[in-house]
């Protein structure tokens, strides 16, 4: 079926009826005088019917221009309506927030402040996905990211907040029974492509220290420092507050720790994502000096 009449027809009509001349219409539409006109005219036709009478000092609607008045501001009303609502909608802080972040994350300073966040706002779903997989924020497999790195993707809306400091950990038992000055006894618990001298070891305070092993995951280096398997290059918020480990060097900085927040640009007018990414990056900002190694 054939349609008559759309939302830009009805536009360029009311705005003729209300301002009385092409010309007028047209800078309020911001569009050529002769696209209103023409706009206009093929309504008329294929509507058969006259709804305008053309004078000499402008534009006068007729019986027929009249009765669509009604209608078309009976739809301009309801289409404004309609827009408040959604718009409303997305002013509301209440629906799904989807998080996503890495595991040892977890473990930093972020947790009871999420707790709190999700007291103050009840109507919010705050969704925690704790993976080292990398969500995509297009398909919305996640809201927002917390992620490590220096250079995240053009199109996604973030911010650098800081940058997590590393240092040198082994637990107290590890210490007393082994040499750290030489290489005898002592070892590194490796992470990353196997290498017994990685670049990251040959720059840390300890590199006459060989690497052995390989644990991808940082909380399970955590642990296996912690039990005395070796010194472990671990983030300063993580080592700091375990009782059985000493920190044996200054706090490090390196670009892949840096912390991003990001999200998608269509969503950063969305109320509860605004309000939550800024209450995530103040928690952040507060707890500077932990994740700085301070």
């Amino acid at each position: 079926m054939r349609q008559l009449i759309n939302w830009d027809d009805i536009k360029m009509f009311l705005a003729l009826v209300r301002s009385g001349s092409v010309r007028s219409a047209a800078t309020q539409l911001d569009v050529s005088h002769s696209t209103v006109a023409r706009r206009v005219e093929a309504m008329e036709q294929r509507l058969s019917v006259r709804l305008f009478e053309r004078l000499p000092d402008g534009y006068s609607v007729t019986a027929a221009g009249e009765d669509m008045l009604n209608v078309a501001e009976s739809v301009e009303n309801d289409l404004s309506r309609l827009e408040r609502r959604i718009l409303g909608r997305d002013l509301e802080l209440a629906g799904q927030i989807r998080l996503t972040m890495v595991d040892f994350l977890a473990k930093s300073p972020l947790i009871s402040p999420l707790v709190e966040f999700g007291k103050k706002y009840p109507r919010i779903d705050l969704e925690l996905n704790v993976t080292y997989s990398v969500m995509d924020l297009d398909k919305r497999e996640a809201d927002i990211a917390l992620r490590f790195g220096s250079n995240p993707p053009e199109h996604l809306f973030g911010r650098r907040l800081l940058t997590v400091a590393t240092a040198a950990y082994a637990s107290t038992e590890y210490i007393e029974l082994n040499d750290l000055e030489t290489s005898k006894t002592s070892r590194w618990i490796g992470f990353g492509p196997p290498n017994p001298t990685p670049k990251w070891a040959k720059e840390s305070a300890f590199p006459h220290i060989p690497v052995r092993g390989n644990i991808a995951s940082i909380l399970a280096q955590l642990e296996a420092c912690k039990v005395g398997m070796g010194l472990g290059m671990l983030p300063c918020f993580l080592g700091d507050v375990e009782p059985s480990l000493q920190r044996l060097s200054p706090p490090e900085f390196t670009p892949n720790f840096e912390l991003w927040l990001l999200t998608h640009g269509d969503l950063r007018s969305t109320a509860r994502f605004r309000v939550f990414s800024e209450y995530l990056a103040k928690t952040i900002r507060d707890h500077r000096a932990a994740f700085e190694g301070h």
